[in-house]
C-alpha cells in the first residue's frame, strides 16, 4: 500500500506539470482556435532561458522566475499572436498545422545554435527541503507544482467565467465583429491569451526539466501528454482538462512500478499518453471545431498528360545525366529524395487533393520497408505486397476514426505514428536486437539491379511513374469527386455520397504509395532500422511537402529534395545545424499559408519567361500539341497566361500556373 501511495504521488505530481502545460493549450486555442503544436517548444525554450538567467548569468532563481515568466514569455506570446498566428484561426487545418508545425521545428534549431548541445542540469526548486510522509519522501518541488497547478486551474476558470476580460476572450472567438461593435478589441484580446499561454508553457517546462532533464527533443514531444488532456477537455473545458492531466500522470506512475520491464508489456509503458490520447480522440464525441477541413485551395494547375509525360521524360533524362556523372555516396542521396519524393506525392494525393492531414505518412513508409525486408522477397512481388500490407494499415488506422475531420483526425495520425515507433519499430520482433534488418535489391524478371545507378535510376522511374498516376487519377472523374468532397464535404453528403467509406480508401491508398516508397529504400540501404523511421520524421515530411508545394507533383519533387539536403547541409557545418533548422522551420511559418508552396511562385516565373521569349508559333504548335486548337485556326494574339488557363480546369481556376 505504501508503494502505492508513493507512485499515486508521483503521478499527482507528473500530472500537475501537465495540467500546467494543457492548460496554456486549451487557453491560446479557446481564443484564438489555433491549436499550437509547438506549445512544448516554447516551454522547451523558456526552459533553457531560466537555466541559463539562474546558471549562465548568476541571476537568483526568483529573479529568473519573474523575467522569464512574467517578462520574456508574455513578449514572445504577443509577438507571436500579432505576427505569426493572427487570422490563422479561420483558416485550413493544413495551415495551422503546418506553421505551428514550423515553429515547432524552427525553435529547436533556435535553441540549438543558442546552447549547443552538452550535459545541462537544472536543480528542483528548494532542493533539500522535504517531508516524510509515511514511508514516502515529499520534496518541496513536488508541492509546489502542484500546488501551481491548482492556482493556474482555479485563475484560469476566474478569468475566462468571472472577468470581463475572460468574457472578451470568448467573445473574440465567438463573434469578433460584435466584440467590436461593443468597443473591444480581439486582437489585444487574442495577443493576452497567447501571453499567458506562454507564461504557462514556460511554468511547465521549467517544472518538467528537472525530471526529464534539459534536452531539446524531450521537452519538446512532452506535449503530446498534454494533448491528450486537452483533448479530455474537447479544447474549451479546464476542468476536464485538468482531471486528464492528473489521471494520465497517474497511469504513467502506475505502468513504471507494477508493468513488467521485459517481454510486450515493456513496449507499452513509453506510449500510454500517445494510447490515452488515441482513445480520447476515437472514443470521445468531437466538439465543434471551427478548425476543419483544408477548404477554398486553388490548386496548381493540372497539365494535359502529354505535358506531363514530356516533364516526366526530361526528369528522367536529367536523372540519367547526374547519376552518370556523381559519385556513389551522391547517387544514394538522390535515392533517398526520391524516396522523400514519392512519400510527399502521398501527401500530395491525400492532403492536396483529399483535404486531410496525416501526421503518420512517413510511418507507413516504414511499413512498408518493414514489410520488404521481412517478406524476403526482393522482386516486384514483394514489393507491391509491402505497399498493399501499407495500405492495409492504413485502412486500419482509418477505420476507428471514420467520424473524425480536421484537427482530430491529424491528431489520431499523431498518436499512431507514436505507438509505431516506440511499440513496433523498437521492439525486438521488429528489427532484431541490433535494430536492424538485412535487405536485398529489387529484382525485375529474374535480373537483379545490382547497380547503385541502375537502382536509382528506377527509383525516379518509380517516382515519375507514380505522379503520373497522380496526375491521371485528378484529371478523371475521381479526382473531381476528392476536390469536390474537399471544398464542399456537406454538399457532397447531400447528394448522398459516404464520405466516411471513401475516407478509408483514400488513407488506404496513400499509406500504399508510401509503403512502396518505404520498400525502394530498404533495397537501396542494404539494411533498414528503427531510426530510419522516427515519427518525428512525418513532422517534417508535411512540413516540407507543404512549403514547397503539397497540391503539385513538382512540389513534392522539391520537397523531397530539400529533406535530403538538410541532414548533407547540417554534417558539412555542424556549427551551423541548429540555424539550419531554425531557417527551415521559420521559413515554413512564411511559406505555410500557401498550400501550392514554392512550387506555384515557379511556375508563375515559368509562365512569365515563356510568354516573353517563345515566338509565335511555338505557342500554336503548343495549342495544337494539347489539343485545344483545330488545325488551321490562327493561334490568338495574346500572351501564353490564356493557355495555361485553358489546360486548367474550370475548378482549379487560372490563379495558379505551370506544369504540376
Amino acid at each position: 500500500m505504501s508503494s502505492l501511495f508513493a507512485f499515486t504521488l508521483l503521478g499527482l505530481f507528473t500530472g500537475a506539470a501537465y495540467a500546467i502545460m494543457a492548460s496554456g493549450l486549451v487557453l491560446t486555442y479557446t481564443t484564438t482556435r489555433v491549436f499550437n503544436i509547438a506549445h512544448g517548444a516554447f516551454g522547451m525554450v523558456l526552459a533553457f532561458t531560466f537555466w541559463d538567467f539562474t546558471q549562465r548569468q548568476g541571476l537568483p532563481t526568483v529573479v529568473s522566475l519573474i523575467l522569464v515568466l512574467g517578462v520574456v514569455a508574455p513578449a514572445i506570446g504577443w509577438f507571436i499572436q500579432r505576427f505569426v498566428t493572427r487570422g490563422l484561426g479561420e483558416g485550413p487545418v493544413s495551415v495551422a498545422l503546418v506553421v505551428t508545425v514550423g515553429l515547432l521545428v524552427g525553435l529547436i534549431g533556435l535553441a540549438q545554435q543558442i546552447w549547443k548541445p552538452q550535459p545541462r542540469v537544472l536543480l528542483p526548486f528548494y532542493p533539500e527541503t522535504g517531508w516524510q510522509l509515511g514511508d514516502t519522501y515529499i520534496t518541496a518541488h513536488q508541492v509546489i507544482t502542484i500546488v501551481c497547478s491548482i492556482i493556474v486551474a482555479l485563475g484560469l476558470y476566474l478569468l475566462l467565467n468571472r472577468t470581463r476580460i475572460g468574457t472578451a476572450m470568448r467573445a473574440s472567438v465567438d463573434n469578433p465583429d460584435l466584440l467590436k461593435l461593443f468597443g473591444g478589441r480581439p486582437d489585444t484580446v487574442a495577443a493576452l491569451a497567447w501571453a499567458i499561454g506562454m507564461s504557462l508553457a514556460a511554468l511547465g517546462g521549467i517544472l518538467l526539466t528537472p525530471v526529464v532533464g534539459l534536452d531539446y527533443f524531450s521537452l519538446t514531444l512532452l506535449v503530446i501528454n498534454a494533448y491528450a488532456a486537452a483533448m479530455l477537455g474537447r479544447l474549451k473545458s479546464l476542468p476536464l482538462t485538468f482531471a486528464g492531466a492528473m489521471g494520465l500522470g497517474v497511469l504513467e506512475s502506475w505502468a513504471v512500478a507494477y508493468l513488467p520491464t521485459d517481454g510486450f508489456w515493456s513496449t507499452i509503458r513509453p506510449v500510454i499518453p500517445a494510447l490515452f490520447l488515441f482513445a480520447i480522440v476515437v472514443i470521445m464525441p468531437q466538439a465543434q471545431l471551427r478548425i476543419g477541413q483544408v477548404k477554398g485551395i486553388i490548386a496548381a494547375p493540372v497539365p494535359s498528360m502529354t505535358r506531363a509525360a514530356g516533364s516526366g521524360g526530361v526528369l528522367l533524362a536529367f536523372a540519367f545525366v547526374l547519376i552518370s556523372l556523381v559519385s556513389r555516396s551522391d547517387v544514394l542521396l538522390i535515392g533517398v529524395a526520391a524516396t522523400y519524393a514519392m512519400v510527399m506525392l502521398s501527401l500530395v494525393l491525400l492532403t492536396g487533393y483529399g483535404g486531410h492531414v496525416s501526421l503518420a505518412q512517413f510511418t507507413f513508409a516504414g511499413v512498408g520497408a518493414l514489410a520488404y525486408a521481412k517478406l524476403d522477397e526482393p522482386n516486384l512481388f514483394g514489393l507491391a505486397m509491402a505497399g498493399l500490407i501499407a495500405a492495409g494499415v492504413g485502412a486500419l488506422v482509418a477505420l476507428p476514426v471514420l467520424r473524425l475531420t480536421g484537427l482530430y483526425l491529424a491528431l489520431s495520425t499523431l498518436a499512431f505514428a507514436v505507438l509505431m515507433d516506440k511499440m513496433i519499430f523498437q521492439a525486438e520482433y521488429a528489427f532484431k536486437f541490433n535494430g536492424v534488418l538485412a535487405t536485398e535489391r529489387l529484382s525485375i524478371l529474374g535480373v537483379r539491379i545490382g547497380s547503385d545507378r541502375s537502382y536509382v535510376w528506377f527509383m525516379v522511374l518509380s517516382f515519375v511513374l507514380m505522379g503520373l498516376f497522380l496526375l491521371w487519377l485528378r484529371r478523371g472523374a475521381l479526382g473531381r469527386l476528392l476536390i469536390a468532397m474537399r471544398d464542399s464535404p456537406s454538399g457532397c453528403g447531400t447528394l448522398g455520397l459516404d464520405l466516411r467509406w471513401f475516407r478509408v480508401g483514400l488513407f488506404s491508398l496513400s499509406a500504399g504509395m508510401a509503403g512502396l516508397a518505404g520498400g525502394l529504400f530498404a533495397g537501396l540501404r542494404g539494411t533498414v532500422g528503427a531510426a530510419d523511421f522516427l515519427y518525428f520524421q512525418s513532422l517534417l515530411v508535411l512540413l516540407l511537402a507543404v512549403v514547397f508545394g503539397v497540391t503539385s507533383v513538382t512540389g513534392a519533387m522539391l520537397g523531397g529534395t530539400a529533406l535530403m539536403l538538410l541532414p548533407v547541409w547540417q554534417s558539412s557545418a555542424p556549427s551551423l545545424a541548429g540555424l539550419l533548422f531554425a531557417v527551415l522551420g521559420f521559413g515554413a511559418v512564411l511559406l505555410g499559408r500557401d498550400p501550392n508552396g514554392i512550387a506555384n511562385h515557379l511556375f508563375k516565373l515559368g509562365r512569365l519567361g515563356t510568354g516573353r521569349l517563345l515566338p509565335q508559333w511555338e505557342q500554336q504548335f503548343r495549342l495544337r500539341l494539347d489539343g485545344l486548337l483545330k488545325p488551321g485556326r490562327p493561334a490568338p494574339a495574346h500572351s501564353i497566361d490564356r493557355v495555361d488557363e485553358a489546360v486548367t480546369e474550370p475548378m482549379t481556376g487560372p490563379m495558379n500556373q505551370g506544369v504540376s
